[in-house]
C-alpha cells in the first residue's frame, strides 16, 4: 500500500513528532528572526540570512539545515562580496508544511501563529528556539551606566523584531523558563536581571 501523501506538498505525509526537536526549535527560531521562505516554479526555497562575522552561527545554522532536512543539499553564499552579509540556502517543497507562517511580503505585516504541533516542540525545546532567536535578532553586550560620578558596567540582552507577535514568541518563551524581560521600546526587549542574563549564558552567551 502506498503512503499517504500531504495535499499540500505531496510529500508523504508528515510525522512532526520525528522531526528533531532542538535543531528544528533552533531552525524555527532562526527563520522567524532573519529567514524567508520563496515560491520557485517547481520548489520551495528558505534562505537564512546572517553576518559572516559570526561563523559559529553560521555553522549552527547549517547543521540545524541539515537535522531537520537530511536528504537535501544546503548551500552558502554571499550575495554581495564588499559585504559582511551570508546566506543558507536549503530548498524542499516540505517547507511550505514545516514552516507555515510563510507568507508573502514581510513577517511583521501578517499574523504570525504557531500551528499546535510548533508550540508544542517550542515548549519542549525553548532553550533552542531562544537560541534561534537571539542568534538571527538578538545580542548580548555590555552596557555602560554611569551614576555618583561612577561607572558601572554590566552584561545585557536585546532582542529587537518589526513583528509584535514575534516579540511575544520570545517573550512568552522567556517566562516559560522564569526568565525576566523589559519592553524598551516599540521593537526591543531586554534582559537586564542579572539572574537571567546568567540563565541565558547558559545555553547562549555572546555571538561567536
Amino acid at each position: 500500500m502506498r503512503p499517504a501523501v500531504c495535499k499540500a506538498c505531496n510529500h508523504e505525509e508528515h510525522d512532526f513528532r520525528s522531526l528533531p526537536e532542538s535543531s528544528y526549535a533552533y531552525l524555527l527560531g532562526m527563520y522567524l528572526g532573519d529567514g524567508s521562505i520563496d515560491r520557485l516554479p517547481r520548489t520551495w526555497r528558505l534562505r537564512i540570512f546572517m553576518d559572516m562575522k559570526w561563523p559559529g552561527i553560521i555553522r549552527e545554522c547549517i547543521a540545524a539545515m541539515h537535522a531537520v532536512l537530511p536528504t537535501n543539499r544546503v548551500s552558502l553564499y554571499q550575495p554581495d562580496r564588499r559585504s559582511r552579509g551570508a546566506v543558507a540556502v536549503v530548498h524542499s517543497k516540505q517547507l511550505v508544511c514545516l514552516f507555515p507562517q510563510h507568507g508573502p511580503g514581510p513577517k511583521h505585516l501578517r499574523p504570525i501563529r504557531l500551528a499546535t504541533w510548533q508550540a508544542s516542540l517550542v515548549r519542549e525545546q525553548p532553550r533552542d528556539f531562544l537560541r534561534g532567536l537571539i542568534h538571527s535578532d538578538g545580542c548580548r553586550f555590555t552596557n555602560m551606566v554611569r551614576a555618583g560620578g561612577k561607572t558601572y558596567a554590566y552584561p545585557r540582552y536585546n532582542f529587537t523584531n518589526a513583528s509584535e507577535d514575534v516579540r511575544n514568541l520570545f517573550t512568552s518563551t522567556c517566562d516559560l523558563i522564569g526568565i525576566e524581560w523589559r519592553k524598551m521600546n516599540t521593537w526591543d526587549i531586554s534582559v537586564a536581571k542579572r539572574d537571567s542574563v546568567a540563565h541565558l549564558d547558559e545555553f547562549v552567551g555572546a555571538k561567536e
